[in-house]
């Protein structure tokens, strides 16, 4: 027998209610709910199921957002269902989740000039700078190294391997070159290792493989190149007799080869990732992300947009390619889609291009958005007619978003600065949350 629960006159429905949070969970009974019911109000209901067997100092109020089907409640109940054209005959299993906070801001770095590029891990942040430099902080924004060896702007960054006693990154420039990197930790040192030659044009992006053996990189040469990151005992160039000359001075880096070139492309090449041990996809203002297959050289498959691609953005979990692009949109495609439409779905919310995407590490329905409007928005792909967030603060177009380190969103932006946000956000376990996609 359903419990009513009071409201306003007219029509009522059958909800039952669950939840993969289990220290929130209540009675799976149905209850009687008014049909014009709205989020808040079933917040307040699910808050005095919970309060029924505690008392007022053991249970804090909490915030709760619902979904029906997979998709956030906006509307009254009765209403989405209406629009969703789900019955109001049944009971409807309505799921709940502890709202997500708001991001907050922990602060800004300045730089000498536009940051292009920006990438996270394990507590350090690497930021690529049209001052022609890299530099490396802490994840509170305090300054531990600037990198100098780009003779042009610096546009992509990224991680290889944090070891114990160091750690190896990527750089990539306007200059034609991709610098590998090392950084050592108990003595703050740091010297360029590799000059990676081969591309004609400016690199504009760098993803590294699972493994941290393979790089790929993105030009506005139309081509995507296959490196390795296998560090030799001794890579540089100069002979021991010369390098104890000037003990001071770092050697020459050595100069790598590319193990692979990918040609297919009819324009620049934006943005490149790996989605599988052997395989990469790449954007390109051509209007086309195309999938490789690193092992033989091959392209695989194509997905096509209407506009020029400017970032894209994979998730493990999901297994969604986000991408952003000149026509003010945020897609979302599935590429593992052979046939059909492979755009899952569209977020729509930019008055600018949108120049970075990128998911949440740890949650597979999150993702950021930054565009030229100085916009930063935080989507949660369940509430895709508009954002969870709006992140203001930025003076100027937004040139990189990362979402690498789970607790921090961090922002690139012609502004100059490094914007640094805290996510606040709440944590499901992968069990917790596969328990909720069975129900």
């Amino acid at each position: 027998m359903a419990s009513a629960i009071p409201g306003s006159d007219g029509s009522r429905l059958q909800a039952r209610f669950f939840t993969a949070q289990k220290k929130y969970s209540v009675a799976d009974t149905p209850f009687s709910v008014p049909a014009n019911i709205v989020v808040s109000d079933l917040s307040d209901l699910i808050n005095k199921l919970l309060l029924q067997d505690k008392t007022e100092q053991e249970h804090k109020q909490v915030d709760f957002d619902f979904l029906i089907n997979g998709e956030f409640l906006r509307l009254s109940l009765g209403e989405h269902l209406e629009e969703k054209g789900v019955s109001t005959e049944t009971v409807v299993d309505i799921e709940y989740v502890e709202k997500f906070p708001s991001p907050k801001p922990v602060g800004s770095v300045l730089h000498d000039d536009w940051i292009s590029t920006v990438r996270g891990h394990s507590g350090r942040i690497l930021t690529g700078c049209y001052d022609n430099h890299v530099r490396l902080w802490n994840k509170d924004g305090s300054a531990i190294a600037t990198l100098e060896y780009h003779s042009e702007p610096v546009k992509s960054v990224a991680w290889i391997k944090n070891e114990e006693d160091r750690s190896l990154f990527a750089s990539g420039s306007h200059d034609q070159t991709l610098l590998l990197w090392e950084w050592k930790e108990d003595s703050n040192t740091h010297r360029c290792l590799y000059c990676c030659r081969g591309h004609s044009r400016s690199v504009d992006s760098l993803a590294v493989d699972s493994s941290g053996s393979r790089i790929c990189s993105a030009s506005f040469d139309k081509t995507i190149k296959i490196w390795s990151t296998e560090i030799e005992d001794n890579p540089s160039e100069e002979s021991e007799q010369e390098r104890k000359k000037v003990k001071t001075e770092n050697p020459k880096p050595a100069t790598r080869t590319p193990l692979i070139t990918l040609e297919g492309h009819k324009e620049a090449v934006s943005s490149v990732l790996w989605i599988g041990e052997n395989e990469v996809c790449s954007a390109s203002w051509d209007h086309t992300m195309n999938i490789w297959d690193v092992t033989t050289a091959t392209h695989t498959s194509s997905l096509t947009g209407t506009k020029a691609f400017l970032s894209i953005s994979y998730s493990p979990l999901s297994k969604l390619l986000a991408s952003g692009s000149v026509d003010r949109h945020v897609r979302l495609w599935d590429p593992r889609e052979k046939s059909g439409s492979v755009v899952h779905s569209s977020l729509t919310h930019h008055a600018g291009w949108v120049s970075s995407v990128a998911w949440s590490p740890d949650n597979q329905h999150q993702l950021l958005s930054g565009g030229y409007d100085k916009q930063i928005k935080m989507w949660d792909i369940r509430s895709p007619k508009a954002p969870l967030f709006d992140m203001s603060g930025i003076k100027d177009k937004v040139l990189a978003v990362d979402w690498s380190i789970a607790e921090l969103l961090l922002c690139g932006a012609a502004d100059n600065n490094l914007h640094i946000f805290s996510s606040g956000g709440v944590r499901i376990s992968p069990s917790e949350e596969g328990d909720a996609m069975e129900r």
